[in-house]
């Protein structure tokens, strides 16, 4: 049996809720491993000092609009990859990957050349104090040096994903997390070097990661890189560009509400700033297993609908929606109960511990909702119905908290910084569950013909 075949009766026969955690498990691992090196680099900088900290927590911003044009081009080029390979069109599939990488790996030079010649002014704005500058510049500048790798790295990992080749994707990103950690103790523990070894451990990790997720890509895809794919027609980037569009918003707008939030936290000081940036990254830490499992549903969800078999996505929504919420919720419990010792054991300073304490307690409830969200978003993405998904990607850190936020602060000050994330995420799960319902109750059964304008676009 050919890839071609071999990945059909894989993607159409396998029971879904073992095809989702085939898929998901990898993903989720290596959003734990990617994650728990960002803890690991606010846990090390914490040992440096609360300004060091602060930078860390700024440039997750600067890390986060790195992500957003990853995500866009690789999600957007993945939706259409497993399209194509549904079709039994490797030549289209290539032609989707390889405009999306090099079209990243060009913009990604691009945000390197200019951040690194307005680094200062563009720290910040971003958030960082004067306090923090010289730190906030020294990993600035290393995470702009990795941003072409990083992005080029996103872009492979979405594609080995929708092709249904997620444990690939695992090793070379769980290979790069744990590379990062030991950098981190190494350049910092050891050699002292500080905040430069926060940055230099950072883009050492993703290059070795991008080179090994490459050779794991042209080793295992059926989907090509040659320079040769790269689309002559606009009309491949506007579909790259319009599929991923959601993952834009959904990166792009954490970007935006973690410069809001760095800089309304400027007047309460540096501890203030670390302290939400734990409570950020320890909140990223468990989303990242609801956002997992839903990547794991994307691929699945993607093929089974252009194929028309409805009822394997309607089953895979809601195993992904109740095994995604119940995963969260029990990691949630941890920032209910024991918050303060959550954030001690990245900063011992009391100033940061009070600050962070009941903001972890508020973050804790509100992202339960949040794979409600998560999985109805990439549910309308995945089945190429961009408009909606992009309205729901603009929910949760966009609609909601920006107003919200920047209304509360003014009026009840450091609380609603406290509370104004969490309440988006409440927000933006209950808005996103008649969506939810609407695809499972009005979607035809299998093979019906009447979803055909849509699966014509």
């Amino acid at each position: 049996m050919d890839k071609a075949a071999a990945n059909h009766k894989k993607m159409t026969e396998t029971p879904v809720g073992k095809l989702i955690l085939m898929l998901g498990i990898p993903t989720t691992i290596s959003m734990l491993i990617t994650n728990i090196y960002n803890l690991a680099d606010t846990y090390f900088v914490g040992t440096i000092s609360i300004e060091a900290q602060a930078a860390t927590s700024v440039l997750f911003t600067l890390q986060c609009i790195i992500q957003a044009v990853s995500f866009m081009f690789g999600q957007g080029a993945g939706t259409h990859v497993a399209k194509s390979l549904a079709d039994n069109d490797t030549k289209k599939a290539s032609e989707y990957t390889a405009t999306a990488f090099y079209l990243g790996i060009v913009l990604g030079i691009i945000l390197l050349t200019f951040g690194l010649i307005f680094l200062g002014p563009f720290v910040e704005m971003l958030g960082s104090s004067k306090n923090a500058l010289a730190d906030s510049k020294e990993y600035g500048m290393w995470i702009l040096l990795s941003a072409p790798f990083l992005i080029g790295s996103i872009v492979l990992n979405n594609v080995l994903r929708f092709e249904g080749k997620a444990m690939f994707s695992m090793i070379g990103l769980v290979t790069g997390g744990l590379l990062n950690i030991f950098g981190d103790y190494v350049f910092i523990m050891i050699m002292g070097m500080g905040t430069r070894g926060a940055g230099l451990s950072t883009a050492i990790s993703q290059v070795i990661s991008f080179a090994i997720l490459l050779i794991l890509f042209i080793k295992y895809c059926q989907s090509k890189l040659h320079p040769k794919y790269i689309a002559r027609e606009l009309k491949t980037y506007f579909q790259i560009c319009r599929a991923g569009f959601p993952s834009l918003i959904r990166q792009g707008l954490t970007a935006i509400s973690n410069g809001i939030l760095n800089n309304l936290c400027k007047p309460y000081d540096d501890a203030a700033v670390a302290a939400m940036g734990i409570v950020n990254r320890y909140s990223n830490f468990i989303l990242c297993v609801g956002i997992g499992i839903g990547q794991g549903f994307q691929p699945v969800a993607a093929y089974n609908y252009r194929i028309k078999k409805y009822n394997r996505v309607k089953k895979g929504l809601i195993f992904t929606t109740v095994c995604s919420t119940i995963a969260v919720a029990v990691l949630a419990v941890f920032g209910l109960i024991i918050p303060d010792k959550l954030v001690y054991l990245f900063n011992s300073n009391e100033a940061v511990i009070n600050a962070g304490t009941k903001a972890m307690r508020y973050m804790s409830i509100g992202i339960i909702f949040v794979p409600i969200c998560v999985s109805t978003n990439m549910l309308y993405q995945s089945t190429r119905q961009a408009e909606i998904a992009s309205f729901l990607a603009l929910l949760r850190s966009g609609l909601v908290f920006i107003p919200l936020i920047l209304i509360l602060e003014p009026a009840i000050g450091f609380l609603a910084i406290e509370i104004s994330m969490p309440i988006s995420h409440i927000a933006a799960g209950i808005i996103s569950l008649p969506f939810l319902l609407y695809f499972i109750y009005k979607t035809p059964n299998d093979g019906s013909e009447s979803n055909e304008i849509i699966e014509n676009r």
